[in-house]
């Protein structure tokens, strides 16, 4: 049996910030600073119009501008991809969501969540 396996323990210290962001103009990628690289993100649209929400999340290991879509069961695109564009990027004291037309959306509210 082959075992392909990868960890990461950081540094000891638990980090942990969370918050929400509406914007009225523009669509545009939103960069979010949190005071350090995050191992997990996640961010959920939670005013999708005419839908249940939808979530994008990323993990510690996944490429630039991936991340695991959701999409809440009352919602016509119901269920989940992974996604490898438009999505989530970590930086040295933070994130950026990208411009997934179904996450980050002009007037609707997202809230998110960083660990590091």
């Amino acid at each position: 049996m082959a075992v392909t396996s990868s960890q990461n323990n950081g540094d000891g210290i638990a980090r942990f910030a969370s918050g929400s962001y509406i914007d009225t103009g523009t669509a545009a990628a939103i960069e979010i600073d949190c005071g350090f690289t995050p191992r997990y993100v996640k961010v959920v649209n939670v005013t999708v119009a005419g839908e249940s929400g939808c979530a994008i999340e990323w993990f510690d290991g996944m490429t630039a501008a991936y991340g695991y879509k959701t999409h809440d069961a009352g919602s016509s695109e119901a269920g989940f991809a992974v996604i490898t564009s438009l999505g989530i990027t970590t930086s040295e004291h933070g994130f950026t969501i990208g411009l997934d037309t179904d996450l980050n959306v002009t007037s609707e509210q997202l809230h998110w969540i960083a660990i590091g």
